[in-house]
């Protein structure tokens, strides 16, 4: 669900708007996240509950499943990425969950620790994670407008 829907605007609006066919916006292809080392970054990512759907350890990828989409977290090695925290200014992808304070338990279960305690936002709960190269991940449910939620 996107910002839009969360504050009232429907996604037709958002889509006749659009002047171009040719240009629309269908959706997501994948979202890459840079890491330095990819069997520490797939370690991390499993324990947060990402399922691997292909990797490449050749060329340091790994492709790892959201839902049953076909787009995911695309997991890729570069050059002089190290550790850092997490800065709160950094960009972030948010995920839809059922539930995201059971999200928030599950990953304090596995070992990963929230950014912060699981909070309430306009649409339900969230909670953040952030991988150890500052990569920011959220799990957000619809729990206080369900109408949005994906079925």
């Amino acid at each position: 669900m996107s910002d839009n829907q969360s504050v009232g605007l429907s996604v037709e609006q958002s889509v006749r708007q659009s002047v171009d066919p040719s240009t629309e916006l269908l959706g997501f292809d994948n979202v890459l996240f840079p890491v330095g080392d990819l069997e520490e970054a797939v370690s991390f990512y499993e324990r947060a509950g990402f399922p691997v759907a292909h990797r490449i350890d050749e060329i340091g990828l790994a492709i790892l499943k959201v839902g049953k989409e076909t787009p995911g977290i695309l997991l890729r090695v570069e050059e002089g990425v190290e550790h850092r925290p997490s800065a709160w200014f950094a960009p972030r992808v948010w995920l839809e969950v059922g539930d995201a304070r059971a999200a928030g338990r599950a990953l304090e279960a596995a070992g990963i620790e929230a950014l912060a305690p699981t909070s309430s936002v306009a649409t339900g709960w969230t909670v953040e994670i952030a991988d150890p190269w500052g990569n920011v991940v959220g799990f957000t449910d619809y729990r206080k407008r369900p109408e949005l939620a994906r079925s």
